[in-house]
């Protein structure tokens, strides 16, 4: 059975400003892909952490059915969010440990749900670094800003 992984990146330009999300997933048997499918979108006005977890969600609902996944995500807002913070968030009720509604709330609710769907592993890497799959999925990301951005000729 083929291996799942999922790429994602989020970019902005301006911060708020217009954002895109980008994944790139593929199916590995060893060390070979044998299934890629690339995802893409964007919003005129929002933050790069909305954008990265936009991403993480879109992979996960792109699933048809429940399967084992490694997202590799080069945000450790999301990575450090989704395995530590969502746990003590949930338990108050979606506040901080100050007791200030949790950022991005929504999507993260979002992102809680759709990974309790599938055994999710999450993995980080540098960003920027020659990471060739996390490069392409900055290159998608950028494409999904692209319609938001002013100028865009």
């Amino acid at each position: 059975m083929a291996e799942l992984f999922a790429y994602t990146d989020g970019a902005c330009s301006g911060n708020p400003g217009p954002g895109g999300w980008g994944v790139l997933l593929q199916a590995m048997e060893g060390d070979n892909v044998v299934k890629e499918r690339e995802l893409k979108g964007g919003e005129a006005e929002t933050t790069n952490n909305r954008m990265e977890l936009l991403a993480a969600i879109h992979a996960l609902e792109a699933l048809k059915t429940p399967s084992p996944i490694t997202i590799v995500t080069d945000s450790a807002y999301v990575k450090n969010g989704v395995t530590g913070w969502i746990f003590g968030w949930k338990k108050n009720g979606w506040k901080t440990a100050a007791k200030k509604p949790v950022k991005n709330a929504e999507l993260w609710q979002r992102l809680d749900a759709a990974q309790a769907r599938h055994k999710v592993t999450w993995e980080w890497v540098k960003g920027h670094a020659g990471h060739p799959e996390n490069e392409r999925a900055d290159e998608l990301a950028r494409a999904g800003m692209k319609p938001f951005k002013p100028g865009k000729g």
